[in-house]
């Protein structure tokens, strides 16, 4: 499971520099707290018990200089690896967000949004804070680790022994509750993405729950899946305490064993009272990198369940690739599906469809709903490639342009359209970042919908709330409309755009559209067959 943390490294490459300043200062500083225990025995055995003032004086004042050192030492290491450790976290992020915008709409409509985000939240910050972590800790831990049993060894080598004598009962106990812990992690992160794909379907459908009168029944839903998240969280918690608890109490045993034996050695004159005080300072001290080692291990094994969810979605291929090298420069716009079959997964949609639009003229494409015209859109601006047959844009396949310069000339007004929560304005600039004012007045009133957005209290201020949900379902088709309109597309693709619109409004839209492009392609998909009048030409590929 731990070799899963290789996918980890090319997000670690790009600041090593960083990542060994950081190791160098914690390992100075590690070294500097190795110093201190053997200052204690100089302290006891050549100050104290000396009665040596000089010698006391000069052991203080190293002992504050290497507590100030390390103080300083550990604060820089800290604040760097805060540092570095956000930077790899948001390459990580960025790497996937990247990712996602790459994958067809059917994989949004099958994954639950809360599980993406819990994903790219949850589980990416824990993989971030084990990956970024666990180096510098490992390293830092193996120093003192070795450091301290050379001085204690050097101190009494028998001693040493008895000191760990207990260590490999430790590691069994840690070893045997690394497994229950992975799968109680897994369950765990499960249960809170769970909770979170709720909140978000229930909230963004808060209309139709209310409407039936569902509050209690989703009360009560929520209620048992925050329940098997607390269930889960308890398991959780109590193998992470017994896998850590037992090896802690056996490995406080082995202090009362070290007093003991080094007591009597003590006794019998086999060791200074400082050099026992020396050895129990490094043992005690011991303890803390052996548990630290105990728990990285364990961080390890969690952070690896976390990092196989996100390789999951990286693991998810994108539908199309950017491959074409071919640019687009100048576009005629006739688009043509020439043997086309396409199937999502073993579900086929298109058998052997052949389509053609004509360059520069208003086409209707007729058919039933499910016939699979949606598809065809979706292929036309590729979203999905064809599994065979090819989709050309002036006689030339698809795959050949630069996919940005595709869908730089080609665009879609789909029936169910997205709106940001943002204002009017906001929302008509994401397609034309730099459109004055005047622009989005001439594109809203082209779309026929300038004079709502006048009568709104704050005109193009107006917040269109989530998803648009604040205006209706035809103002959304129409501010969709124009938004898309700004970009000033070769080609213009309707996806049932005017659902929402009666008839008359309908003919009137189409052809203010017609005069905002009087030379582009524009191609209606519909299942109303009264649009037929306003097009230059019909296609009826379904029957």
């Amino acid at each position: 499971m731990l070799t899963e943390y290789r996918k980890v490294l090319p997000y670690l490459y790009p600041h090593w520099r960083s990542l060994l300043t950081v190791i160098a200062i914690g390992l100075v500083a590690t070294l500097s707290g190795l110093a201190q225990p053997w200052l204690t025995r100089d302290l006891i055995d050549g100050a104290l018990l000396r009665r040596d003032f000089d010698a006391l004086l000069r052991v203080s004042v190293l002992l504050v200089l290497i507590t100030v050192v390390g103080f300083v030492l550990n604060a820089a290491s800290s604040y760097l690896y805060t540092k570095v450790s956000a930077q790899v976290l948001f390459d990580m992020r960025l790497a996937l967000y990247r990712h996602l915008l790459l994958l067809p709409p059917s994989f949004f409509a099958r994954t639950r949004t809360g599980e993406i985000v819990s994903r790219m939240n949850s589980d990416i910050g824990e993989v971030q804070r084990v990956s970024s972590d666990a180096l510098f800790s490992i390293l830092s831990n193996v120093i003192f680790l070795i450091g301290s049993t050379y001085l204690m060894v050097y101190l009494n080598a028998r001693l040493f022994a008895v000191s760990v004598a207990l260590l490999p009962i430790s590691i069994w106990a840690v070893r045997r509750y690394q497994g229950r812990l992975a799968k109680h992690v897994e369950t765990l992160r499960q249960k809170s993405a769970d909770i979170g794909s709720f909140l978000i379907e229930s909230l963004m459908g808060v209309r139709l729950i209310v409407s039936h009168v569902r509050e209690e029944q989703q009360s009560v839903a929520f209620r048992g899946h925050n329940s098997g998240f607390v269930d889960a969280l308890l398991r959780m918690q109590l193998t992470s305490y017994m896998a850590g608890a037992i090896p802690g109490t056996v490995l406080t045993l082995s202090t009362a064993s070290v007093f003991l034996y080094g007591g009597k050695l003590v006794i019998d004159g086999e060791l200074t009272i400082g050099g026992l005080m020396a050895f129990l300072a490094y043992h005690m001290r011991l303890l803390a990198p052996v548990q630290n080692l105990m728990g990285i291990y364990s961080s390890l094994v969690t952070g690896a369940v976390s990092l196989s969810r996100v390789a999951a979605l990286f693991d998810t291929k994108p539908a199309v690739s950017d491959e074409g090298t071919r640019r687009l420069e100048h576009c005629q716009g006739a688009l043509e599906l020439r043997n086309v079959t396409f199937a999502y997964g073993e579900k086929q949609v298109l058998h052997h469809v052949n389509v053609q639009v004509p360059a520069g003229k208003v086409t209707v494409l007729l058919g039933p709903s499910g016939s699979g015209k949606t598809t065809i859109a979706d292929l036309m601006i590729r979203l999905y490639d064809p599994v065979s047959g090819a989709v050309l844009l002036d006689g030339v396949d698809l795959r050949e342009y630069r996919l940005a310069d595709v869908r730089q000339h080609v665009a879609m007004v789909e029936q169910l359209p997205f709106l940001m929560h943002a204002s009017i304005a906001e929302n008509l600039r994401f397609a034309a970042p730099e459109a004055s004012d005047e622009e989005l007045r001439q594109a809203a009133a082209d779309a026929q919908i300038d004079a709502f957005i006048e009568r709104l209290p704050e005109g193009y201020a107006t917040i269109a709330g989530e998803r648009g949900l604040s205006v209706s379902a035809g103002e959304r088709q129409r501010l969709a409309l124009a938004r898309t309109l700004l970009r000033n597309p070769s080609v213009l693709i309707l996806d049932e755009p005017t659902s929402a619109l009666d008839a008359d409004t309908e003919a009137a839209l189409v052809a203010s559209v017609r005069r905002r492009l009087p030379e582009a392609t524009i191609l209606i998909i519909t299942h109303r067959r009264d649009l037929a009048a306003i097009a230059d030409h019909v296609l009826t590929p379904f029957g």
